[in-house]
């Protein structure tokens, strides 16, 4: 019998150590871990300790994972409040871009909008941008992060100080969003940092889409009606 006939007769017959339970004390096994030969029995609890041991680190990953969501979760929250008890529409893109800086520690943040209301024009957060900003911003379909490779909106951080260097940012394309998913792009919103794992291409962007909706809907009042 070869090994494969071996395991299927096994498989087939699984009485067959409980007939012949002697031969479980006798069969001696190489150690997983290069030790001397150890019984069946020896291996088998040595495996189910193996995989005790990487079900606790999974089971400790997820825990921190949960950890972790609830803390961006909490942030968000009161990030949240901040933005929608912002009655004074001057106002509000500053609230917003300092909201994210001091509740979730962002090192850098800016925004710039357009084609907003005549009232609005002369504020800081409505100077004119250039049309590849434009055109960059429509063709967002999700939050990008990753590094800064000379995006032009990245100099409306202004960190070129002690602060360092801006390495790495999240842009986020704001839409009116009572216009649908092809509603056109009326502002950037930009976040930076001098670490440059702190926004990179495999992160999650579940929290950021939802700051670019509710950003999004609290800037609308912006624009023109």
């Amino acid at each position: 019998m070869n090994p494969r006939e071996v395991a299927d007769y096994l498989l087939d017959n699984p009485d067959f150590f409980v007939e012949n339970a002697e031969l479980l004390g006798s069969i001696r096994l190489s150690n997983l871990h290069g030790k001397a030969t150890v019984s069946l029995q020896e291996q088998q609890m040595e495996m189910l300790r193996d995989k005790n041991k990487q079900l606790e680190r999974r089971l400790a990953e997820l825990l921190r994972y949960g950890h972790e969501n609830d803390s961006i979760s909490t942030k968000f929250n009161r990030w949240t409040v901040r933005v929608i008890s912002q009655r004074d529409p001057y106002t509000l893109p500053a609230a917003i871009i300092d909201g994210l800086c001091e509740v979730f520690d962002v090192p850098h943040a800016a925004l710039r909008v357009w084609d907003i209301d005549e009232a609005f024009h002369q504020a800081d957060f409505a100077r004119q941008v250039g049309e590849e900003v434009r055109i960059f911003a429509n063709s967002l379909d999700a939050p990008y992060c990753g590094a800064n490779t000379g995006f032009a909106a990245a100099q409306w951080l202004g960190a070129n100080d002690a602060s360092g260097k801006i390495e790495s940012v999240a842009l986020i394309a704001l839409r009116d969003l009572q216009g649908g998913p092809d509603a056109p792009v009326f502002g950037l919103l930009v976040m930076g940092s001098p670490d440059p794992r702190r926004f990179h291409d495999g992160m999650a962007t579940d929290f950021l889409t939802h700051i670019d909706a509710l950003a999004s809907a609290a800037l609308s009042r912006l624009l023109p009606h």
